[in-house]
């Protein structure tokens, strides 16, 4: 699976977008035949608190995955969109086995 990363207004550090591979990678484990990750990285000024968005986008065979999660660090960000995505792969799995 490829992981294409993307950092609006910031530049990643390679820590991170390692950090994020490794994470999406591990979602091989859950549905074998995915394409392809596109992560957007995005930094949100709400007052004083800097909130960290990402938004992970997977494509699989006829469909698109999203998910987009919020916190105070990016890598906190990418495990809750990680799990979320988690549980529509299981779903989207579920949906091809009974169609």
């Amino acid at each position: 699976m490829r992981v294409h990363t993307e950092s609006v207004q910031f530049k990643a550090d390679q820590k991170l977008i390692d950090y994020i591979e490794k994470r999406l990678n591990k979602m091989d484990q859950f549905f074998d035949r995915i394409i392809e990750a596109r992560v957007t990285l995005k930094l949100e000024n709400s007052g004083q608190i800097k909130d960290k968005i990402a938004e992970v986008r997977l494509n699989v065979p006829g469909e698109q995955l999203i998910a987009k999660e919020a916190s105070k660090t990016f890598e906190a960000s990418v495990d809750a969109a990680a799990a979320a995505l988690k549980r529509q792969l299981i779903r989207y799995k579920e949906r091809l086995r009974n169609a």
